[in-house]
């Protein structure tokens, strides 16, 4: 099993005016999902808490750039040009 730590960022969402995105991470047996511009681990499965830590002070770290990964996400470019004619 490969034990290279795979990190996804979703596009931003908004609620009440708030505006977030979710950041995921997997190992492929364990999984976790933060929250931007939180930072926090809201859901884990097989991390322990010195790892769910790590996870959110690189969310904190890598902010900036985490918010420009979801920001420059185009879900209907990206529809549009996985779509078979």
């Amino acid at each position: 099993m490969n034990d290279e730590l795979k990190m996804s960022v979703s596009p931003i969402c908004s609620k009440d005016g708030k505006k977030y995105a979710f950041v995921s991470f997997t190992d492929g047996k364990r999984t976790a999902e933060g929250r931007i511009p939180d930072c926090k681990i809201t859901a884990c499965d097989g991390f322990v808490e010195d790892e769910v830590i790590q996870l959110e002070d690189y969310m904190s770290r890598e902010l900036p750039q985490l918010k420009k990964m979801a920001a420059g996400i185009d879900i209907m470019r990206n529809f549009m040009d996985g779509k078979k004619t």
